[in-house]
């Protein structure tokens, strides 16, 4: 099954670098190739160089959060069916039904979650096995 998941992109959307280098290190080493952006902007433009197979979208970011991204990126036809999950420090019940009525898939809070857990509902999400997970 790696190699199907050496083929699946991650687009990880973080203005958080530590947070950022986490996710980036813990998707890489588990066999996905990994796209990192700054802000909604900079998705929006790497995602027109590669379409990634998930999202994990952070919602509080400068220039353009994560619902207008999201907002952006479902109207679009050729990225609407990207799945998105929100993973975010944002836990206010309208702020999760906002982010979900807007298409989002998952809305993991981050001190929730361990990185191996997000992984887990990642690789769930895609349909992948990974035997090095327990």
């Amino acid at each position: 099954m790696d190699e199907d998941k050496s083929k699946k992109i991650i687009m990880i959307v973080e203005d958080d670098s530590f947070v950022m280098d986490i996710y980036n290190t813990k998707f890489t080493q588990t066999g996905y190739a990994v796209v990192g952006a700054l802000n909604g902007q900079e998705a929006l433009k790497k995602m027109e160089e590669t379409k990634p197979d998930l999202i994990l979208l952070d919602i509080v970011m400068p220039q353009m959060d994560g619902y207008e991204f999201l907002k952006i990126m479902k109207s679009r036809e050729e990225f609407k069916n990207i799945p998105v999950v929100l993973l975010t420090n944002l836990n206010q019940k309208e702020e999760i039904e906002k982010g979900m009525d807007l298409g989002a898939q998952d809305y993991l809070i981050k001190s929730h979650f361990t990185p191996s857990e997000v992984l887990a509902k990642v690789e769930k999400m895609l349909n992948v096995s990974n035997p090095k997970q327990k």
